[in-house]
């Protein structure tokens, strides 16, 4: 407040004190008169003067306007005009006009009074509560001073309105007004609200953010819109990056796929306007936001896929072969398709079958690689052309193998028609232009890195180098030009390109060691004392040779890991040596290198480093060191005790895939024998059912005789009074031959019920033996599998202390082997240390001894275990087989009761027939009157009936119990 006053006391000399006493009458009507119309005029009369005399009437006039937006509400006309004051008084807008001495004065103003104003937090709110008003003169200002407010000091007011209740929510409404400024200005207030606040961006995209500016996208042409598309997309970027869960909400609500339409313009284009250009170029960034390296990696990949999946990555492809793209789109989309595709083998795939438009079709890599390797082409364009082909090979072997294999002599046209990605390469990495050597020495270890099959394949590669002379191999004609003293871009792109194929590669190194010209090179560059512009060269020869001990397997006797340190002791000196190695990693630009994958460089002069070749040099620095300082004895014993626990962890190993293969075999085993025992069951339960539905059929049987029997003897005592009307003796005659043959069938029928009871009985007493002979064999199955478990058990804590105890004493072997290498480096070691360290090295071996002796024991009784399950499983076989046979004997059972049920109801039939039949044949002699002579016969009949129902009861009886 002080340096406001003071600045207005500079200022009020001369003409302008007569504005000043104008301002503070017009505050005086603003704060003291009674009509409304009064004040709107004289807050109107402020407004006109608030651009001009902008310290005056802010100083003075805040704090009355502050109050009618809090008293005078209900008419808007005044609102409007305080509004648009206050504004005037904050915003920098309107100071182009503005000298330049006094640019700085006119921020600091703006800042000033923003402070001022948000000092009471109340004002804020009173400002969003405004911003509800639908009325033009109202919100449409209010807009404008919040903005401004946030330009001014935004993270304040941010902090303001993240806590007002509804504060954002409120903003959000503007994008749905109806009238395009509002709209528009409310678009410039949300991206000043967002602008680096992770929990108002949050809040912002769950409020319905990105579907209605896509919405507004949509409305406005998409990129053929004017800059309206340009400040969504802009507020887009602000809700997306650097915020992950934006990112995945915005994935997941399917919004990547209405980002299509963008992209979607035709191969020749009659003109691109500027606007347009801004516009997809924003688009492009938008993309790269949602599929950043610096993006987690389950993130990237998913919006990846579905950047695939709805033909976006598609639609960017055919942009980037299309003609006629501004030279400045061709590279952001490039840059762009790169990160689409960057490890993800589904994008890298189909990016690799693009073939641009030309006759004949060639593949997008080659014309891209084309212009990588040509240096008439823009550099921006030409490095945005090497990450793209960085990120195709990234995590991609297949795609390594593809471009390494066009370099071997069993692909190479031999028609020469088609150039290859391996010979445009090889060209690049050979040519003049030094840029094209780096470019193409870089390309080319991407289509290495992690990959020891493709360094291999690489050795093959042959060059012919000119006409009579034989061919010389790729590693040789790489180093030939190391030695001739090429531009320092060249050598340090071929440089990184021998580390990278000579680190974890045994077979490259010995191949690099073979020819007897590279350790004498190397060294002599290592040892010269050069200028600072040859001490990363130095570096880069040491890292080189280092890699050359650290990955040797000593196959070549004159370049043996131990001949080399000396080698490099004797002309070099290892402190001198590790001095020229750490030049790498202090290079100015080795920092630069390492924080993004993209190489983004201002000038061709500063490619230098690549972005995996820093992980490289970070992943060797430390052990190359080690390694160089480390005796012959001390590698020896390093590789035997390497060697040793390889064995012992080889064996343990062994021992626990046996006893995991057994628990597998035990577990199969017992659901077997659950299942037979469940199967069992289920037969039990089968045959009980069925026997009490035989014994239903007897007992309704019995009944159905008993009440034969009764009506047989109610029939003869009614007959003994029947008289005789005048029958014909032919007819009794015939009547008493049919009951005579009705009696015998009822007869023959009784018999072979007889025989049918006898066989249920058979087959009821055949059913119940084998299964109790089943339930005594899976008993004592289950008993020894049991014991054989426990057994199991009882060995696998067994092997799990002595696990501990191996790795207990492979510790103290290792602390061991430490405490020595520090001795040794120290101080010579005393003779009681060594005679320590060589007893508790015996007891180590002597301990590791003993190990070993119980677990050949553990085998020999894993090994009994084996036979004793192997005997068990014999038994199971003999008792499947037993059970199948009682299987079938139960299904021929089953058919001979159901053919017994069948006999046994017919029988039934029969005798009902012909009871009915002698009953009715009785009738009819009762009514003809004929008295029946063989009453006696009759009633023997009846007492044999009863004796045979007599005998069935007995075996009834008998029957239950059994």
């Amino acid at each position: 407040m002080n340096f406001l006053r003071g600045v207005m006391g500079g200022q009020s000399a001369g003409p302008q004190h007569t504005e000043a006493e104008t301002i503070q009458k017009l505050c005086d009507r603003v704060a003291s008169s009674t009509l409304l119309d009064d004040r709107r005029d004289a807050v109107r009369a402020l407004k006109s003067l608030s651009k001009k005399y902008r310290l005056e009437v802010g100083i003075q006039a805040m704090e009355h306007l502050i109050h009618v937006l809090q008293t005078d509400r209900s008419d808007s006309e005044i609102i409007g005009y305080a509004l648009d004051t206050l504004y005037n008084i904050i915003s920098n807008d309107d100071e182009e006009e503005v000298e330049e001495n006094s640019t700085r004065q006119s921020e600091d103003l703006g800042s000033q009074f923003t402070e001022i104003f948000i000092k009471q937090q109340e004002n804020v709110t009173l400002l969003l509560s405004l911003l509800e008003e639908f009325d033009f003169h109202v919100r449409w200002p209010g807009v404008k001073l919040l903005t401004s407010l946030l330009k001014q000091l935004g993270p304040q007011v941010q902090q303001i309105i993240l806590v007002s209740p509804m504060g954002v929510s409120r903003l959000m409404d503007l994008l749905a007004d109806s009238r395009e400024v509002i709209r528009n200005d409310g678009v410039l207030l949300l991206q000043a609200l967002t602008r680096s606040n992770g929990a108002i961006q949050k809040i912002v995209a769950f409020e319905n953010a990105f579907e209605r500016l896509l919405d507004i996208i949509t409305d406005e042409g998409n990129s053929d819109g004017g800059i309206v598309v340009e400040d969504c997309l802009i507020l887009l970027q602000n809700l997306l990056k650097n915020n992950n869960s934006n990112q995945n909400f915005f994935k997941e609500g399917s919004y990547i796929q209405r980002m299509k339409p963008w992209f979607e313009v035709g191969d020749e284009n009659s003109g691109w306007s500027a606007q347009e250009v801004t516009n997809l170029h924003l688009m492009l960034q938008l993309v790269r936001v949602l599929v950043s390296p610096t993006n987690p990696p389950g993130a990237t990949s998913s919006c990846q896929k579905a950047m695939f999946q709805c033909g976006l990555l598609q639609q960017l492809c055919t942009i980037l072969m299309a003609t006629g793209v501004p030279a400045d789109i061709l590279t952001e989309t490039i840059n762009t398709v790169s990160e689409v595709i960057r490890g993800c083998q589904v994008n890298q795939d189909y990016f690799a079958s693009v073939n641009a438009p030309s006759n004949p079709p060639r593949p997008a890599i080659v014309v891209l690689l084309m212009s990588m390797v040509n240096e008439r082409q823009p550099f921006v364009l030409r490095c945005a052309v090497l990450y793209c082909f960085q990120c195709f090979l990234y995590k991609n072997q297949k795609g390594q193998g593809e471009i390494v294999s066009t370099l071997l002599p069993s692909t190479i046209d031999a028609t020469g028609s088609s150039v290859s990605a391996g010979q445009l390469l090889c060209g690049g990495l050979f040519s003049t232009d030094s840029l094209s050597n780096w470019c193409a020495a870089v390309a080319l270890a991407h289509a290495l890195q992690e990959n020891a099959t493709q360094k291999e394949q690489l050795l093959r590669v042959q060059l012919a180098t000119s006409i009579g002379n034989p061919p010389v191999s790729l590693l040789q004609q790489c180093t030939n030009i190391l030695s001739q003293g090429s531009k320092i871009q060249t050598r340090v792109g071929l440089l990184m390109l021998l580390c990278t194929w000579l680190s974890n590669c045994p077979i490259a190194v010995t191949h690099f060691l073979h020819n007897s010209a590279n350790v004498p090179f190397l060294t002599g560059q290592i040892a010269e004392n050069l200028g600072e512009e040859e001490q990363l060269v130095q570096g880069l020869c040491a890292l080189l040779l280092g890699i050359s001990i650290y990955f040797n397997d000593n196959s070549l006797e004159s370049y043996m890991k131990e001949k080399l340190k000396q080698l490099i002791e004797k002309r070099i000196g290892k402190e001198n040596f590790i001095e020229k190695l750490g030049f790498i990693s202090k290079h100015e630009l080795y920092s630069r290198a390492s924080q993004k994958p993209q190489p983004n460089f201002p000038s061709p002069e500063y490619m230098i480093f690549d972005h995996e070749f820093t992980k490289l040099v970070k992943e060797l620095e430390g052990v190359i060191t080690k390694a160089i300082y480390k005796s012959s004895e001390e590698d020896k014993k390093e590789e035997e005790v390497k060697k040793t626990l390889e064995q012992h962890d080889n064996i343990v190993t062994h021992y626990k895939n046996v006893i995991r293969e057994q628990d597998l075999q035990l577990e199969e085993l017992k659901q077997q024998i659950s299942t037979l025992k469940c199967q069992n069951e289920q037969l039990q339960t089968a045959v009980t059912q069925q026997v009490s539905q035989i014994q239903q059929h007897k007992d309704q049987y019995n009944l159905l005789k008993v009440q034969l029997g009764k009506d047989n003897q109610h029939q003869v005592s009614s007959s003994d009074g029947a008289q005789m009307n005048g029958i014909q003796p032919e007819e009794i005659g015939r009547l008493q031959e049919e009951i005579e043959q009705l009696k015998s069938n009822q007869e023959l029928l009784q018999s072979q019920l007889a025989e049918k009871d006898s066989l249920i009985e058979n087959l009821k007493s055949s059913l119940t033996t084998p299964d109790t002979n089943e339930a005594t064999a899976s008993a004592g199955e289950s008993e020894q599998i049991a014991e054989l478990k426990q057994e199991l058990t009882t060995l696998k804590s067994q092997l799990i202390s002595q696990s501990g105890e191996m790795t207990k004493l492979q510790t103290e072997k290792q602390e061991l082997l430490q405490k020595t290498e520090a001795f040794a480096k120290s101080v010579p070691m005393p003779i009681e240390s060594e005679t320590v360290i060589a007893a508790k090295t015996a007891d180590v071996e002597g301990r590791l001894s003993a190990l070993l002796q119980e677990t050949e024991e553990l085998k020999n009784e894993i090994k009994a275990l084996s036979e004793e399950r192997d005997a068990i499983k014999e038994q199971l076989d003999s008792s499947n087989s037993t059970i199948a046979i009682l299987q079938n004997e139960r299904n021929k059972l089953e058919v001979d009761i159901t053919d017994s049920k069948k006999e046994q109801d017919d029988l039934l039939v029969l005798l009902a027939d012909q009871d009915q039949k002698i009953f009715s044949l009785k009738n009819k002699l009762k009514e003809f009157g004929h008295p029946i002579e063989e009453e006696d016969e009759l009633e023997s009949g009846d007492q044999d009936d009863e004796d045979d129902e007599d005998e069935d009861d007995s075996k009834d009886q008998g029957h239950i119990q059994l």
